[in-house]
C-alpha cells in the first residue's frame, strides 16, 4: 500500500458499550436540534433487517432459520445491555437524556412498543414462513399431538433414558420458595392438583440446556422421508406424569426470563482485576430480571404470579406463540443439507502469499519483506495468512519478539497455541488480553491463565479503557543482525472461526514506521509511558476522533475551493455526535458522503439543508460486515484508514 494510506486502530469501542453520555459537549449553534436519530431505535431497525433476511424466500431455508436464531440471539444481548443500561440509569439517578434529546423512561416505553411488535413478527416468520419452508425441504419439526404412536414410543424411550434423569422440578410452597430463574433458561410452569386434597401446587421445571434443543426422532420415517423433530419442552411437556407422579397435571407453559448480565468493574478501585471480574461474572447471573416472554396460552393466574415474584411490570412481559427462544435454531445448523444452505465457499490464499512452486513451503516474512499484503477475510483465508504469519513466527530462530492483542478469540485457538510455543522456545512473547470483552470475560480470564503459565506476559491494557485494537507484531533479526519489525494490523479478531462468516480487512506490512508506532503502543499498553505520538496510526481515545475531524475538515475546506473531495466510511455503527456534525458540515459545503453501517446510526442522510450529499447504507447478508474504513479524496491524493473503531 502506498505511503499515504493510513492504518486507524482504537482502544475504545463495541457495538452494545453502555455510554450513553459523550466525553464532552458538542453543541453546534448552526445545526437543527432534531439532527440525530434515537440511538436504541436505531438498532432496533437493524435487527429489523436481520428479520427480514428470514423473512426473504430467495434465501435458503437453512439460511433463514439461522438469522430468525441471530435475530434471536441479538435481542437478548441488547435488553441484557442496552436495556438493562437505561433500566440502571434510571434506578441510580444518573438518568441523563438520550442523544436525541429523550429521558430513558419514555425511550424505554419507545423500545418496548417496538420490541413487542419485532418480537410478534419474529414468531411469525417462523410460524408462517420458515417453518413451512423447512417443511417443504423435507425437515419438519412437530408437535407431539402431530406424532405416530410409533415415533412416541421412541421418544418415551429416549425421554426415559436421556432425559428424565437430569430433570429437577421445583415446588413452590411454604416450605419450598419461589426458585431462581437463570437468565435466558426456558422454563415450564406447571400446575398440579392433589386429589386427595384437591389443593393446587405450582412447580418450576428447568428444561436442561446442555441437551439438544430439538430432538431428532430417528429409527421411523423410511428413507426419504422427512426428518423429524420435537422441541425439547414439548416432550418434557408431555411426560408430566413421570415426573409428578399420583398429581393431576392441570396445565403447564413455557416462560424465559432475561437478566441484567453488563458487567461492572471499578478498576480504580481494585487491586487485582481478575479477581474483583470473577466475583463481578458470578454475580451477574443474579442481576434483576428485564424481560419476561411467556407462551400466548398462559393463563392470568400464573402470569400474575411470574410477575409479582421476578418482581417485574407488565410492560416488560411479553406473550409469544411457542416455541419461545428461536436461538436454539441454531442447532439446526448441524443438519447435512447442503442443499439448504448457501453455497460452500473455500477461502482463496492471498495471491502474494501463495508459493511461486506447487511444493514450496509458504514463507510470510519473505512475502511481506515484498511489499504490503492487504487480506480480505474471509474471502481469502484467515489461516493461510494471519494464523501462518503467527505460526510461522513462533517456530523461527529468527524472531526475537512478538507482542499481540487478544480480544475473542476461538476454543481452541491456534493464535494462543502459537503464542505458547514461541515462549516455551525462548522468545519473549507479550499477549494484551481484554478480560472485559462482554460475555467473553470467563474465557479470555481462562486463556490469559494458559499463557502465564506458558511464560507468556499477559496484561491487560489501560485501566478504564476497553482494549479493542487488533495487532500483532514480530520482531525478526535478519542479515546483519538488523531487526525488521513485521506487523498485521486487522479490523477483525484473532478469531479462525469467526473469519470464516465475518468480512474483515487485515494489513500484513513490513514497514518500519508502522512497526515503530506498534512498538510505542504495545509499550504505553504494557508500561508507562507519557509520550504517546505516532506516524501511521489514529489511536483512541486521544488522538482518533481529533484525527477524523481533521480530515472531514480538509474535505469540507477542499469542497468549498472547488478542489475534489469526498468521503466514504464503512463501520459497524456511527454515534459519535462530533464526527456526525461535521459530516453535516461536509455536505452543507458539498461534499459527496457515503456512508456503510450496518448497525447503529445516528446520522440522518438526504435532509434538505443538512445532509443532502449523504448516502447512508446497510449491508446484511450471509457475512457479517466487520470491516471499518475510513477513506478521504483529500484533494486527489487519497488518505486510506483501516481498524476496529466504530
Amino acid at each position: 500500500m502506498d505511503g499515504d494510506n493510513l492504518l486507524l486502530e482504537d482502544g475504545l469501542s463495541d457495538d452494545l458499550d453502555d455510554d450513553f453520555d459523550d466525553e464532552e459537549e458538542h453543541s453546534d449553534p448552526l445545526l437543527p436540534d432534531n439532527r440525530y436519530l434515537d440511538r436504541e431505535l436505531s438498532w432496533l431497525a437493524f435487527n429489523q433487517r436481520v428479520l427480514e433476511l428470514a423473512e426473504d424466500p430467495l434465501v435458503p431455508a437453512l439460511e433463514r432459520a439461522n438469522f430468525l436464531a441471530i435475530f434471536s440471539s441479538n435481542l437478548d444481548e441488547f435488553f441484557m445491555v442496552r436495556v438493562a443500561g437505561l433500566k440502571r440509569r434510571i434506578l441510580t439517578g444518573l438518568a441523563l437524556p438520550t442523544n436525541i434529546g429523550r429521558v430513558p423512561v419514555d425511550v424505554l416505553t419507545d423500545i418496548s412498543e417496538k420490541a413487542h411488535l419485532l418480537q410478534q413478527r419474529h414468531s411469525r416468520a417462523f410460524k408462517d414462513l420458515v417453518e413451512p419452508a423447512l417443511r417443504e425441504g423435507g425437515i419438519d419439526i412437530v408437535r407431539w399431538d402431530e406424532l405416530s404412536d410409533a415415533e412416541r414410543t421412541v421418544l418415551d424411550d429416549y425421554f426415559s433414558a436421556q432425559v428424565f434423569p437430569v430433570l429437577m422440578p421445583l415446588a413452590v410452597d411454604p416450605a419450598h420458595p419461589f426458585p431462581y430463574i437463570s437468565g435466558l433458561s426456558l422454563n415450564l410452569s406447571v400446575r398440579v392438583r392433589n386429589p386427595k386434597t384437591q389443593k393446587v401446587e405450582f412447580a418450576r421445571l428447568k428444561v436442561p440446556q446442555m441437551l439438544p434443543r430439538f430432538v431428532r426422532i430417528a429409527g421411523v420415517a423410511a428413507s426419504g422421508e422427512p426428518m423429524r423433530f420435537i422441541s425439547l419442552e414439548d416432550l418434557i411437556a408431555n411426560q408430566l406424569d413421570d415426573l409428578f407422579p399420583g398429581m393431576e397435571i392441570l396445565d403447564h407453559h413455557v416462560f424465559r426470563v432475561t437478566r441484567n448480565e453488563d458487567v461492572e468493574v471499578d478498576e480504580d478501585e481494585t487491586e487485582n482485576l481478575i479477581k474483583a471480574l470473577e466475583k463481578e461474572l458470578l454475580r451477574r447471573r443474579f442481576g434483576p430480571p428485564i424481560r419476561l416472554e411467556v407462551t400466548d396460552d398462559m393463563d392470568d393466574e400464573t402470569l400474575g404470579l411470574l410477575v409479582r415474584e421476578l418482581d417485574i411490570t407488565t410492560q416488560e412481559v411479553y406473550k409469544l406463540p411457542a416455541p419461545l427462544d428461536l436461538s436454539g435454531l441454531f442447532s439446526l445448523q448441524k443438519i447435512d443439507r447442503p442443499d439448504l444452505k448457501y453455497p460452500n465457499h473455500v477461502p482463496t490464499t492471498a495471491l502474494q502469499l501463495s508459493p511461486s512452486e506447487p511444493n514450496q513451503r509458504q514463507d510470510v516474512f519473505k512475502a511481506v519483506s515484498r511489499g504490503d499484503v492487504l487480506l480480505h477475510h474471509p474471502y481469502e483465508s484467515f489461516a493461510t495468512s494471519v494464523q501462518s504469519f503467527l505460526e510461522q513466527a513462533a517456530a523461527d530462530p529468527d524472531v526475537l519478539a512478538i507482542k499481540q492483542t487478544l480480544y475473542r478469540t476461538s476454543g481452541d485457538s491456534p493464535i494462543v497455541e502459537a503464542l505458547i510455543d514461541a515462549a516455551e522456545s525462548g522468545k519473549q512473547v507479550l499477549a494484551l488480553v481484554e478480560i472485559k470483552a462482554r460475555f467473553d470475560e470467563q474465557a479470555n480470564i481462562s486463556w490469559a491463565r494458559k499463557l502465564e503459565k506458558a511464560g507468556v506476559h499477559v496484561v491487560y491494557g489501560l485501566v478504564g479503557l476497553k482494549t479493542h485494537c487488533k495487532l500483532a507484531l514480530v520482531i525478526r533479526q535478519e542479515k546483519g543482525g538488523v531487526l525488521r519489525h513485521y506487523s498485521h494490523i486487522g479490523t477483525g479478531n484473532y478469531n479462525p472461526k469467526t473469519s470464516r462468516i465475518y468480512e474483515d480487512l487485515g494489513l500484513l506490512t513490513a514497514d518500519p514506521e508502522v512497526g515503530k508506532d506498534l512498538t510505542r503502543l504495545f509499550n504505553e499498553l504494557s508500561g508507562y509511558a507519557i509520550e504517546k505520538k505516532f506516524k501511521r496510526l489514529l489511536v483512541a481515545p486521544r488522538h482518533l476522533r481529533k484525527g477524523l475531524l481533521k480530515r472531514i475538515a480538509t474535505e469540507t475546506e477542499n469542497a468549498r475551493a472547488g478542489r475534489p473531495s469526498g468521503i466514504r466510511i464503512k463501520v459497524n455503527s456511527i454515534v459519535d455526535e462530533a464526527v456526525i456534525d461535521a459530516l453535516y458540515r461536509a455536505s452543507q459545503a458539498g461534499v459527496p458522503v457515503d456512508v456503510w453501517v450496518r448497525g447503529i446510526c445516528g446520522l440522518k442522510p438526504g435532509q434538505e439543508g443538512l445532509s443532502e450529499t449523504i448516502r447512508v447504507r446497510s449491508i446484511l447478508g450471509r457475512y457479517l460486515e466487520h470491516s471499518r474504513i475510513f477513506s478521504f479524496v483529500n484533494g486527489g491524493e487519497p488518505d486510506v484508514f483501516i481498524g476496529s473503531a466504530t
